[in-house]
């Protein structure tokens, strides 16, 4: 199912401000203006030990009051079933409206857990009215003021038990997913790769009614491909709904193992899919580029060299990524991104020796040890690799809290020099000896 928490619900009942405590940053711009950011649709957040997606709904909405409407009907629709855990907020200040009695009618419908967030609860007498929520008829009934943050603990103590662990390792297929903007091309490369030879492909069920996995088999390349038919099968229905596509994008990614990020040579990376781009990294996802339309660009002018670093400047300070020029259009380099996911993932699983990982970053942190820290020396005695489904090392040393980031950042480009993690996000812990 992945892990994906949404937030649904009416407008200005303060889906932002609990997203913004969720995350733990001040990522959404709160403005009255409905989706004045671009930003503030998704981010990451981890409570006692899980880790998990929240999606902001708010960040979605334009327009008038009865195109509204729809939207949200649509949107709940979407996050029943796409989101894992979905918190319906409402606002006590308000009462119950017309609308909240109607999305809770669609929630009740289902058998996600819905937990329901009455926000602006900060005196007694607001305490006294949110009881009347309960009539909406949800069990998890949680009173929160989302803007000093009381209550957001329980809430939150109460849905990490639905959320999955972070995958555990499990040696089965490689799962891929083609992450990318509408219309860079992402079904016709699934096309070209699968071929009209359909009957190598076989489909598995996922875990809810419409993500499918297919899996690849040929050419001695095996491999499971998330949620291609989903994508198609649903896409007539959500037309251009911004809101079904990120939804979608982060689906793929929290089910994947490594995600291709699919983008148009003619347009380079832009802004979204930076932010899907920054959400792989936060989840320690493999990435391999592929640009596609490869074809229609002038060569003369434009290199795949200086194609490639103006990419990698844009993906600073993560630069050790695959790029792989490819034209769907005319099968150009489709197997050859396929070799590079596959060799990604090796890369995701690599397991290095603690005594080969000291023997070769001990003399790189004597040759240039962590700046002390006022007066204190910081002295790293040994590291070793801890056993996660991605790369992560701690490194023991006598004040872990004083190391800075960019030493974090000198010890990362060591590992990536001596072993080979390309395209994959690497974790460092600094825990005490």
């Amino acid at each position: 199912m992945g892990n994906i928490v949404a937030i649904v619900g009416r407008p200005n009942v303060g889906k932002s401000t609990l997203f913004n405590r969720l995350i733990g940053g001040r990522q959404a711009i709160v403005d009255d203006t409905a989706g004045v950011t671009r930003d503030r649709q998704y981010g990451t957040s981890n409570w006692n030990g899980k880790h998990f997606t929240v999606v902001d709904t708010g960040g979605f909405v334009l327009g008038s009051d009865d195109i509204f409407e729809q939207a949200i009907r649509s949107q709940v629709s979407i996050a029943i079933d796409e989101a894992a855990v979905i918190i319906f907020m409402v606002d006590v200040s308000t009462g119950v409206t017309d609308l909240d009695e109607e999305v809770a009618r669609m929630l009740r419908k289902t058998d996600k857990p819905v937990f329901l967030a009455v926000n602006k609860v900060d005196n007694e007498t607001r305490r006294l009215e949110a009881n009347e929520f309960y009539s909406l008829g949800f069990e998890e009934t949680y009173f929160l003021s989302s803007l000093t943050g009381s209550g957001t603990g329980e809430l939150l103590d109460a849905i990490t038990p639905h959320i999955e662990d972070d995958e555990s390792i499990d040696d089965s297929l490689p799962k891929f997913s083609i992450v990318g903007q509408p219309n860079v091309g992402k079904s016709s490369f699934v096309n070209a790769l699968l071929g009209e030879d359909r009957n190598i492909v076989t489909e598995i069920a996922g875990t809810t009614r419409d993500s499918i996995h297919t899996r690849y088999n040929k050419f001695g390349k095996d491999f499971l491909l998330i949620d291609t038919a989903g994508i198609r099968k649903k896409a007539k229905v959500h037309e251009n709904l911004e809101f079904y596509s990120v939804m979608r994008a982060i689906r793929a990614i929290e089910e994947a193992d490594v995600c291709l990020l699919m983008v148009d040579a003619q347009h380079g990376i832009q802004q979204q899919d930076l932010s899907i781009f920054r959400l792989m990294i936060k989840r320690h996802k493999g990435v391999v580029l592929l640009v596609n339309k490869w074809d229609l660009v002038d060569k003369e002018t434009n290199t795949a060299r200086d194609l490639e670093n103006e990419i990698k400047e844009r993906l600073a300070p993560f630069r050790d990524v695959p790029v792989v020029f490819i034209s769907v259009h005319d099968k150009q380099r489709i197997f050859k991104a396929i070799e590079v996911a596959l060799q990604v993932y090796e890369n995701r699983q690599r397991k290095i020796k603690t005594s080969k990982l000291n023997e070769v970053l001990l003399p790189e942190i004597e040759r240039y040890s962590p700046p002390s820290h006022r007066g204190r020396f910081i002295s790293i005695k040994f590291v070793q690799q801890i056993p996660l489904a991605y790369p992560a090392f701690a490194f023991y040393c006598n004040h872990p809290k004083h190391i800075k980031e960019n030493y974090k950042n000198y010890l990362e480009n060591r590992i990536r020099e001596h072993f080979n993690f390309t395209g994959v996000p690497i974790a460092i812990f600094f825990r005490e000896k």
